[in-house]
């Protein structure tokens, strides 16, 4: 460690190693300080009995914007990972025995439509037009350009008012299509995201066209593996990590960030710093000794957070033969679960669940005859429902392994090796995630592009934030995005 002052960045979550990664290819020596003993945040890697379960994000849509983070470094991502190519994208069941294999596959998906619906299949061609339409305006001309005061809101305006943006998701979706299979089928995708689908700017429909433009993917070795690529690469261009280095306060001086200082008393020196940790806590506990953060903590906690997970890690010691990648388990009720999700006090007594079997690709994640999972259902963040869920947790788990060993996996029980549970609990104690939330604040449309927290904070001129919390939002591409935006600003002020 140094004593002269370098560019810090804090939390090595995506958004955190791709922000990193541009300013040390950009000539800026760089400091990454991760609070756990891993690296990936969120992408966290659990190892037990042999099974690798990746902790939260499974599914990378937009390879190229990951791609660029080596050819900006003058590298061939290639020779760090290797992206392994997912079909179908999901599969989605119902409870009435519907299923629905959403691949890149126009014939393919028109033939599922029209069992479904016949109808339908001339809305799906219209929803795909609309949806690329906002993917052209809202993903590849918006979604790394900071927004740092209302006049971008403004410039902005005009095609967000043709894209009717202040229609839900599923309103939208609903404009389309008409069998409600469909519509949960094609409205879903909020929840990547943290997303009330009935809430939602329909401006989140573009991640469907995202996902037809460059499929779905997943990285050899997991998530973890991608995760491993990015540190390497960034330790390759000379940038530092340190591990176990937990911040408890950003010091500052002058009106202007100082340095940090970590738990253990240690005092980090900074030209500039980037916070890759949760929005709020940066803000209400970091910068506590700054007016700014006081207050400005107090307005980001007056705003409405995503939901929570509950998510259970298993592994079993058997294949699961015609398992698809990723499964969508639709539950009997589809808004009146998400509006408990949202808003209720309490959990609901159903559930929709995601299902992750990465051993269908990638079966070195679970030893030889073996399988991993993971299943996720969205809950309620601790705001609005503070359980206990050292009780709650236990009892969640038994009643999703009843469900799945009624409808997914028979005899589950007589095969598991091991499991492990992951709640909003440890969301906001692993995480330091303000109420639990799993995505930060709710994508809503007062809570998007200028309305959310800048990429560079509007009083401190070298604080700056990446990540779920800040522009463009949550998912794997919003943060990777997001590190670009923050990482031009970055740059452009450390030069001039």
């Amino acid at each position: 460690m140094t004593d002269t002052p370098v560019t810090v960045v804090t939390g090595a979550g995506f958004g955190g190693l791709a922000l990193a990664i541009r300013l040390q290819a950009g000539g800026q020596q760089t400091l990454l300080l991760e609070a756990r003993d891993k690296p990936g945040g969120r992408a966290y890697v659990y190892e037990d009995e042999g099974f690798v379960f990746d902790a939260g994000p499974t599914v990378i849509t937009d390879p190229t914007a990951i791609e660029e983070l080596f050819t900006l470094s003058g590298k061939r991502m290639a020779d760090y990972v290797e992206l392994l190519p997912v079909t179908p994208f999901y599969r989605l069941c119902w409870e009435d025995g519907s299923r629905f294999d959403y691949a890149n596959d126009q014939v393919a998906l028109e033939q599922q439509i029209h069992r479904f619906n016949p109808a339908d299949v001339a809305g799906y061609r219209r929803f795909l037009d609309y949806s690329r339409a906002v993917f052209e305006e809202g993903y590849l001309k918006l979604g790394t350009v900071p927004f740092l005061s209302f006049k971008d809101m403004l410039r902005a305006g005009p095609a967000l008012a043709k894209l009717q943006a202040w229609r839900s998701v599923y309103s939208m979706v609903s404009k389309f299509i008409q069998d409600e299979r469909l519509r949960q089928a094609f409205s879903f995708h909020a929840l990547l995201v943290g997303g009330n689908p009935f809430a939602a700017s329909s401006i989140y429909t573009l991640i469907h066209a995202l996902e037809r433009e460059w499929g779905v993917w997943f990285p050899k070795g997991g998530t973890g593996a991608l995760v491993q690529a990015m540190v390497r690469l960034f330790k390759d261009l000379g940038g530092q990590l340190e591990l176990n280095a937990k911040v408890s306060e950003i010091e500052t001086c002058d009106g202007r960030v100082s340095g940090v200082r970590l738990v253990d008393g240690r005092q980090i020196p900074a030209v500039a710093l980037a916070s890759n940790a949760d929005v709020v806590n940066t803000y209400k506990d970091l910068l506590a000794g700054h007016p700014r953060g006081r207050r400005h903590g107090r307005t980001l906690e007056g705003k409405r957070a995503s939901n929570s997970l509950f998510v259970l890690y298993f592994g079993l010691n058997r294949l699961e033969p015609g398992q698809a990648h990723h499964t969508v388990c639709f539950g009997a009720r589809y808004q009146a679960l998400i509006q408990e999700i949202f808003h209720g006090k309490q959990l609901a007594d159903d559930f929709s669940l995601y299902l992750h079997a990465p051993c269908v690709t990638d079966p070195s994640l679970a030893p030889p005859g073996c399988s991993a999972h993971y299943v996720l259902a969205p809950v309620p963040h601790l705001g609005n429902a503070p359980l206990d869920w050292q009780v709650e947790g236990p009892r969640l788990r038994e009643r999703i392994f009843d469900y799945l060993e009624a409808r997914y996996l028979p005899g589950l029980r007589s095969h598991l090796v091991t499991s492990r549970m992951f709640t909003p609990e440890d969301f906001r104690d692993e995480l330091g995630a303000h109420l639990g939330s799993a995505f930060s604040l709710e994508p809503l449309l007062r809570q998007s592009a200028w309305f959310r927290p800048h990429n560079r904070d509007a009083e401190i001129p070298n604080l700056y934030l990446v990540g779920a919390g800040t522009h463009p939002g949550a998912g794997v591409p919003g943060v990777i995005g997001s590190a670009k935006a923050t990482a031009r600003l970055m740059l452009e002020d450390l030069r001039s």
